[in-house]
């Protein structure tokens, strides 16, 4: 998350009050909660008129969206650059991804997937935080499913794609939970065991 340096600085660009808002907006969301942080706090910490808030996004849930729209493209970019640095075979694939997650929850600014987190602010299933929620599993279930397609022998796809969503979301919960990086070499290793057991 970028921090703004507001001493002495220049006005901002009409799209660079839409990004100082939105950045500020995910760096509070995601280290004190999006319920507890109000828009005034996200209007002062981004040294902008809170009419100038409003015009980019018209209620606080607007903004909850953008900031989970804008956690989503950085995912799934970075999703991306592991798999184009990684050795084209489904094994080295799952091994860097794998290796990646635990990566970051390595990061002392880790707090937990943000995804995760919103659930528990928003229980009704209908707000559009949770919406977006169960649109963001299904795109990593998709991309897991579509390396799991490509290891051999295996059995069940859909039986070990939801294996992996586990392994994946109890790293997460659990690295949240006990403060404490995830393990790589044992994160992959009980993806290798996944793999195993469904041969």
């Amino acid at each position: 998350m970028s921090a703004y340096t507001r001493s002495g600085a220049a006005a901002p660009t009409t799209s660079g009050v839409r990004e100082r808002i939105l950045e500020t907006a995910r760096e509070l969301f995601y280290r004190e909660g999006a319920r507890a942080v109000g828009v005034d706090t996200v209007v002062s910490r981004s040294a902008v008129a809170k009419t100038s808030l409003y015009r980019w996004f018209p209620s606080k849930d607007a903004l909850i969206v953008a900031v989970l729209e804008a956690e989503s493209r950085d995912r799934w970019a970075a999703w991306d650059e592991v798999d184009r640095r990684s050795a084209p075979q489904p094994e080295a694939r799952m091994q860097a991804h794998l290796e990646h997650i635990a990566a970051v929850t390595a990061e002392s600014s880790f707090r937990g997937c943000p995804f995760m987190n919103i659930t528990a602010e928003f229980p009704d299933p209908e707000h559009p935080a949770r919406v977006i929620t169960r649109q963001e599993e299904q795109e990593l279930r998709r991309r897991v499913r579509g390396i799991v397609e490509q290891f051999e022998g295996v059995r069940d796809f859909d039986t070990l794609t939801e294996q992996f969503m586990l392994l994946i979301f109890g790293a997460l919960a659990l690295s949240q939970s006990s403060g404490e990086g995830i393990d790589a070499a044992q994160f992959v290793a009980a993806g290798e065991a996944l793999v195993a057991g469904n041969r």
